[in-house]
């Protein structure tokens, strides 16, 4: 297992890797919504990383509606599979005409020249259904006997496929990035799409979240960031030498 982290503009970096290089990726771009110098969409980058992902792999893309909306137009090439909602215990408000909003979106693409059936996924189980009891009766009307005894029997709590909607608490007020997202909703994700023993690329770094996660599962991570601020955090994060930054 390793992890790689490379200092600089992704648009630039991409080019140098080879086609089909990667099993997966998980990103989260700018969303170019507000003001802020660091929030600039970088044209053409999901092109860019169509180029260097297996015809096996898929891409998790955080975002809003708006985003995906107004760049709809840069994911030819692209299928949607499907979306995931992360709920937080806090939201913004930037409008007070509209709902406050305590969500935001991971949508899953994979290459439209690969058929879904051959693209890695591994579905993700959670232990939290609840314990219950369940009633029935013995014997029904067209076995002959017509009676009133019932039966009840405990199912136990277990296993359940993974809701779609998944609440993690967000990073405020311990996150070291503007934008950090916690390990509870990028670990499922990468879980789902790429192998232990797989390669995942995140070329929006930031303070190495999805770095994190690769290293505790055994996935080789290349991580790319711009920011020099960031590949400090990063590196601190994942135990590197600050020299192994490229």
């Amino acid at each position: 297992m390793s992890i790689t982290l490379i200092t600089g503009d992704c648009m630039k970096v991409l080019p140098s890797f080879s086609d089909e290089s990667f099993d997966c990726a998980v990103l989260d771009p700018p969303y170019n919504e507000t003001a802020l110098t660091w929030d600039r969409w970088p044209p053409g980058w999901p092109t860019a990383v169509r180029r260097v992902l297996k015809r096996t792999g898929s891409m998790w893309v955080f975002g809003s509606q708006r985003m995906f909306l107004e760049r709809i137009g840069e994911f030819a090439g692209w299928r949607f599979a499907q979306d995931v909602i992360w709920e937080k215990h806090n939201g913004s408000s930037f409008k007070a005409d509209r709902f406050k909003r305590v969500h935001e979106c991971a949508l899953q693409f994979w290459r439209d020249d690969a058929p879904w059936a051959g693209v890695y996924r591994k579905p993700q189980f959670t232990n939290d259904a609840t314990a219950r009891t369940i009633k029935t009766r013995g014997q029904t009307p067209h076995t002959g006997r017509i009676g009133n005894d019932v039966n009840y029997r405990t199912v136990e709590g277990g296993p359940r496929l993974q809701r779609s909607v998944i609440f993690a608490r967000s990073e405020h007020g311990r996150a070291v990035h503007p934008t950090q997202k916690p390990i509870e909703i990028v670990e499922p994700l990468l879980l789902y799409s790429c192998p232990i023993g797989g390669a995942v690329l995140d070329c929006f770094a930031g303070s190495g979240t999805v770095g994190v996660v690769a290293q505790r599962h055994g996935i080789d991570a290349t991580l790319i960031e711009g920011d020099q601020k960031f590949v400090a955090i990063a590196c601190q994060r994942l135990g590197l030498d600050r020299g192994a930054a490229a």
